[in-house]
């Protein structure tokens, strides 16, 4: 009984430096590498941290505030469809307030605090990051601008936000609500819970069958069907030209000799016109032979 007693407590004692290091302030372990920048080597992160420049606009600060914000699955549960969530959705504080956010996630994964939209005279990238991975707490400084303006704040590890990881943070009286805040604001693609696994899997069938366009292929025709025909290189047309070519060519040729390129060209011409009045002459001829037929008085009985 006493060797399991002992050993019992031998467990005990080097388990707990890990149940302690599960959920391990970042804060002192980070390494400032400038411009409000700080990270370590297990995953914590700070990115544009400002504890003492004031924002245009704003003479001093205002108040001095810590929030303590926790990140995790756990939080989504009472927001049906999301798989994670912060444990607040909605912040609000005065413009110029000195605003350090105590950061704790309870998850065994990565999850960030972003705030978007600050001045990136003052802030690198217009933002306020907060990371950290598996169970821990990191935390952060910022100054808040003046005016009156609604800031996003989500967890941008892909899909986190989707999935419900969204806040808000107002200064002064906002300049309105973000969309899809869970628990604020209605989501822009509202979830769907009326109908069972097999109706909505018969409607995204029957959605997929109506997007469908069916392919009409026109019938094949006789004509389409007979395979084209190919010109012949050589046609009748161009076998008689070629003969009439040949039989003129050496009475062309005497004809032509010593002539300019003028007189050859002008000779052609008058070939031509020779030639247009010949058969103007024999069209005539003929038609006048032809009418003359017809006009003779056909002998009686």
């Amino acid at each position: 009984m006493v060797k399991l007693l002992s050993a019992g407590a031998l467990i005990f004692l080097f388990s707990a430096p890990v149940l302690a290091l599960e959920y391990e302030d970042h804060n002192g372990m980070l390494m400032d590498h400038g411009d409000g920048h700080l990270m370590d080597m297990a995953g914590g992160m700070v990115m544009g941290q400002n504890t003492s420049t004031l924002p245009g606009g704003c003479d001093s600060i205002a108040e001095t505030k810590e929030i303590t914000v926790h990140a995790g699955h756990k939080y989504a549960e009472k927001f049906p469809g999301r798989m994670f969530a912060f444990d607040t959705q909605e912040f609000n504080f005065k413009p110029c307030t000195k605003l350090t956010v105590h950061f704790v996630n309870d998850d065994h994964i990565r999850h960030q605090w972003m705030m978007h939209g600050l001045p990136k005279y003052l802030y690198p990238k217009g933002m306020f990051h907060l990371e950290v991975s598996g169970p821990a707490k990191i935390s952060g400084t910022l100054i808040l601008p003046p005016g009156d303006k609604t800031y996003l704040v989500h967890c941008d590890i892909a899909q986190h936000m989707e999935k419900g990881m969204k806040a808000q943070l107002k200064v002064g009286k906002g300049d309105g609500d973000l969309p899809s805040i869970p628990g604020v604001t209605a989501y822009v693609v509202p979830d769907d819970y009326k109908g069972s696994l097999a109706t909505v899997m018969a409607d995204v069938e029957a959605a997929a069958e109506a997007a469908a366009v069916p392919v009409v292929v026109p019938p094949k025709t006789a004509q389409a069907a007979q395979p084209p025909k190919e010109d012949s290189v050589i046609s009748g047309v161009t076998v008689i030209g070629l003969a009439i070519g040949l039989l003129l060519a050496p009475f062309l040729a005497k004809k032509f000799k010593g002539m300019s390129a003028s007189e050859v060209v002008a000779t052609i011409f008058e070939l031509v016109r020779a030639g247009i009045e010949l058969v103007i002459k024999l069209l005539s001829a003929l038609i006048k032979r032809v009418l003359s037929n017809k006009n003779k008085i056909l002998p009686g009985n």
